[in-house]
């Protein structure tokens, strides 16, 4: 049993924010027939052994009626409102509360469009390849997400303040980082023209 939960890889969506910039929830804009969030969901939901929670916030009833799933867990961060650490932490603590030997866990948000189930599985590939303690997303000249970190690194994330994200773990150990190619991961949506960009 201990080895198959060192086999798991947790992914924790990060789902929480408010989408101020563009005045509605961007988890459920539309998106090839689905959602943003959904189109992420279903990106990680096809990699194996794989625990998944997405961490809600704001809107968090609209958004969990939108994914009534028994394979994904839903944590709402009551502490939304203070930024990415807290909801990095939240989906950390609830993955490892329910499998707390894991060894790995992916970050993801839910407004980079073009994420695949082949990004996250290169993510791990090249974890296990290059035994690195981090594989981060690389695209316009710069690390970030999805990213996946080794247990080494957990104590960190819930350390994590305010704003702060997996970005600040991936600069300080640049040394164990293995950049892994994402194209038009740069691509998220924050304003109601990056989304229109999209659709067209």
């Amino acid at each position: 049993m201990e080895d198959n939960i060192k086999n798991k890889t947790g992914i924790v969506i990060l789902a929480a924010g408010s989408s101020s910039r563009l005045g509605q929830p961007k988890q459920l804009l539309t998106y090839k027939n689905t959602t943003l969030l959904k189109n992420t969901i279903n990106a990680a939901s096809l990699i194996p052994n794989a625990v998944i929670i997405v961490v809600t916030g704001s809107n968090h009833e609209l958004i969990k009626e939108q994914i009534e799933s028994g394979e994904i867990k839903i944590s709402f961060n009551p502490d939304w409102e203070m930024g990415m650490s807290s909801s990095i932490a939240k989906g950390l603590s609830d993955v490892l509360l329910e499998y707390s030997q894991i060894e790995k866990c992916i970050f993801a948000v839910c407004d980079q469009p073009f994420v695949s189930t082949a990004i996250f599985e290169n993510l791990i590939d090249q974890y296990n390849k290059t035994k690195k303690g981090i594989a981060a997303s690389a695209y316009a000249e710069t690390l970030g997400t999805p990213v996946l970190l080794d247990k080494k690194y957990f104590k960190e994330l819930l350390e994590l303040k305010g704003q702060e994200g997996a970005k600040k773990i991936i600069n300080k150990f640049l040394d164990d980082t293995v950049a892994v190619p994402f194209e038009k991961g740069n691509i998220d949506i924050d304003t109601m023209e990056d989304y229109n960009n999209l659709k067209n």
